[in-house]
C-alpha cells in the first residue's frame, strides 16, 4: 500500500527492509540499519570522488543525518507503559532525532517539556507547525472503511481498490483483530532491557 500511495512521488521512496524481517522491528533497529544503508553509501560517493593522491572528501563536508518524522500523537506514545524501551526512545532523540509536525490541537511542545528524557535533547527535536490543518489520520481512515464510508480523495484510488480487493478493515477483519496484543507489549515483555552499547 505504500508503494501505491507514493507512485506519483518522485522524492519519497519505500524501502522493504523493515516489511521483511521475520518479526516486528523495533523502530531503534530500523533507524540503526538505515542510518548504516547511508553512511555506506555515503563514504562509497565520497571515495569515488577522491583526489588521485588519495584525499577523500574535505574535512569540512558534513556527514549525514537521519530523522524520525513523525506527527505530535507519536510524541505521546513514549509515555504508554511497555510500548518503548527507555534506552530505545534514549538512543532515537540523542543520536538520530526527531523531525515532529503538529497535529490538530496536539502540540509537541507540550510532549517535549513533560518529558525530561525529551527535554535533555530538544535541540534534536524539530518542531514543525503545520499551518493547514489535516486532520486526516490512519485510524479515521480504517473507521471509515469499517464503517462502509467513502475514502475517496483521503487516499489514493489505487489503495482504495488495493484494500477493498484484500477485504482489509473490513467489520469482520477489524473482530479478529480485537483484543490482539500488539507486537510491542509482546516482545518487551519477554526481552530484558539492554544497555545502549548492546
Amino acid at each position: 500500500m505504500a508503494k501505491l500511495a507514493l507512485q506519483s512521488s518522485k522524492w519519497v521512496t519505500v524501502d522493504e527492509w523493515e516489511s521483511q524481517q521475520p518479526d516486528w522491528t523495533e523502530t531503534v533497529v530500523t533507524m540503526r540499519y538505515h542510518y548504516g544503508r547511508i553512511l555506506k553509501e555515503y563514504e562509497q560517493s565520497t571515495g569515488m570522488h577522491s583526489e588521485p593522491s588519495g584525499n577523500s572528501a574535505l574535512p569540512s563536508s558534513p556527514s549525514p543525518q537521519l530523522k524520525l518524522l513523525c506527527g505530535a500523537d507519536f510524541l505521546s506514545t513514549f509515555k504508554i507503559p511497555g510500548l518503548w524501551l527507555e534506552d530505545h526512545v534514549e538512543e532515537l532523540v540523542r543520536r538520530f532525532g526527531l523531525i515532529c509536525v503538529s497535529r490538530g490541537s496536539l502540540q509537541p511542545e507540550r510532549a517535549v517539556h513533560e518529558s525530561d528524557m525529551l527535554f535533555r535533547h530538544r535541540q534534536n527535536i524539530f518542531l514543525v507547525r503545520e499551518w493547514v490543518r489535516n486532520e486526516t489520520s490512519a485510524t479515521e481512515v480504517r473507521r471509515a472503511l469499517r464503517r462502509g464510508l467513502s475514502v475517496k480523495y483521503l487516499i489514493p484510488d489505487s489503495m482504495i481498490e488495493y484494500i477493498h480487493q484484500h477485504n482489509l478493515y473490513t467489520e469482520d477483519s477489524e473482530r479478529r483483530n480485537e483484543g490482539t496484543v500488539l507486537r510491542p507489549f509482546m516482545k518487551q515483555a519477554h526481552q530484558p532491557i539492554k544497555s545502549l552499547d548492546d
